[in-house]
């Protein structure tokens, strides 16, 4: 199981290395919601992490103050 956890984050890296840099930087948290979803999936696995950064997602939005919300 640990190499579908590297995986993902081996997929999230490669979005920030390649598409993040031409959509600009838009995330209204910090850490950025990728970070925060990376470091999840490191802490606690591919599944919960998986859906703590789901959860992070939903709440990147123009309405939301964002600021800084570390993984827990």
């Amino acid at each position: 199981m640990v190499w579908l956890r590297r995986g993902a984050i081996l997929l999230i890296r490669a979005y920030q290395l390649l598409l993040s840099p031409f959509l600009g930087s838009n995330c209204r948290f910090h850490p950025s919601c990728s970070e925060y979803a990376c470091e999840a999936i490191a802490r606690y696995g591919l599944l919960r992490g998986s859906w703590m950064g789901i959860k992070r997602l939903g709440r990147c939005h123009p309405w939301h103050p964002g600021g800084f919300d570390p993984v827990p």
